[in-house]
Order: structure tokens, then sequence, then C-alpha cells
């Protein structure tokens, strides 16, 4: 059965467009956790546009799931990240013209570097997730840096506009969480997904997490983020 992480950026954003102290994420993810989700995620981006330094601190604090921080592989934000000790760091590629995220990390790129970067988070007993493509060589590439997790860019799928595409991105989904699994992973899933899509996704063996947050905040806008929360798990877990 899979859990659902709520991610609670979109709260952040809608607090920066009047520059104020509402919204606040931290209560968005209280709220959250008592309605049933097992886990908060956040990003920490370079440019600071909707999660700061304080929001970590403070969820860092008041999660009593677990914390997930999203992260370019930064300098400055890695430090922080060794410093503020969330219970999972996940690593992301990062544009600063992006809206979110837009695919998967090369790990394979740099995969001496991430291995050196997964032992300095192990040292402080933070577990290292790499947001992929469904794709052998980043699986393998996540296999020798030492990653714990591999959260599975589900992008694809959910812009996918004909059956065809559906089933052939699900086979690819499906194909990786199966391969990441016999090599010790945990598989979790993220991008795109809604209360329409997101039942396929939980289907896939091996898939034990998902990370849902525009869509979960964008049905909280008209029914409260509680009733929102509980609809998304009812979907996730049953």
């Amino acid at each position: 059965m899979a859990e659902l992480a709520i991610n609670v950026d979109h709260i952040a954003t809608l607090r920066e467009a009047r520059g104020g102290i509402e919204p606040d994420p931290v209560a968005g993810a209280v709220i959250a956790e008592l309605a049933g989700a097992a886990g908060i995620v956040c990003h920490l981006r370079e440019d600071r546009r909707h999660i700061s330094e304080r929001d970590v601190e403070i969820l860092q604090a008041v999660v009593k799931t677990k914390l997930n921080l999203e992260m370019a592989a930064a300098p400055d934000i890695i430090a922080f990240a060794l410093k503020t000790l969330p219970d999972v760091v996940t690593l992301v590629p990062e544009r600063r013209e992006e809206l979110t995220t837009e695919g998967g990390l090369d790990v394979a790129a740099r995969v001496d570097y991430y291995t050196e970067l997964v032992q300095r988070m192990h040292d402080k007993e933070i577990e290292v997730s790499f947001f992929i493509e469904p794709d052998i060589m980043q699986i393998d590439a996540a296999v020798t840096a030492g990653a714990d997790i591999v959260e599975l860019h589900t992008g694809a799928y959910a812009n996918a506009r004909s059956p065809e595409e559906v089933r052939h991105e699900l086979d690819r989904l499906t194909r990786a969480a199966e391969y990441a699994h016999q090599y010790g992973l945990r598989v979790h899933a993220g991008h795109g997904l809604n209360y329409l899509n997101v039942v396929p996704i939980v289907c896939i063996p091996h898939v034990v997490e998902v990370s849902i947050g525009h869509a979960i905040i964008a049905r909280a806008v008209f029914c409260g983020l509680d009733r929102a929360v509980r609809e998304m798990c009812e979907l996730v877990r049953h």
C-alpha cells in the first residue's frame, strides 16, 4: 500500500504573492499530518521563491511523520541541509527560469560527485533520494551513488494525451520501479499527479509513496485542506 506525502510549497507561494505571513506552510503541514499524510515535502530553491530557511527549520521542529527536503546540489543548500537534518533529502535539478521542476536529475553525468554527497548526508543519518526519469541508466547511477530512494518523475505520464501514451508511460514507470526494487531502492513517484490520474501510479508494484502538492492545494481552495488531504489519502491507500 502506498503512502501520501504532501508538498507544502504552494502554500508558501500564496504567502509570497502578498509578501506577508499567511497562509503559513507550517500550519498547512500540521493539518496535512492530522488528515493522514505520511510525510511533508518542501523545496528550498536557490532563488528562495517560496519556502525559506526559516520554514524548513520550523518544519523540522514541528513535523511528526518525516520531513523530505527537496534541493539542488548547491553548496549553500547542502550546508543548510547538513545543519538542519531533515529525515530525507531529495536531490532535484533546478533552473531559475522554470515554474516547477521540469525533469529528472542526470545522476549518471556526475555519479562521483553524487556518491560523495550521499556519503556526507549518510554521515548525518539523512536518507537520500534522487528525483529521476524512469530510466535504467539513471537507476544504475543512483545505486552506484548509494541512494536509499528514487523518486520517479511522472510528468510525462501526467501530460500524456492519448490512451496509447498513457499506457506507454505507465509501462516505463512499471519497469523502472521493478528494476529499482531489485537493487534495493525504495520507490517513490511524483510530479503532475492529481485526483484523476494518481490511482494507476499507486497500483504500480513497489511504489511505496507519492508526493503531491499543487493538486491538493488547488482542491483545498474549494473544500479546505483537511478534506483535500483526506480525499487524496483515500485514493492513494485504497
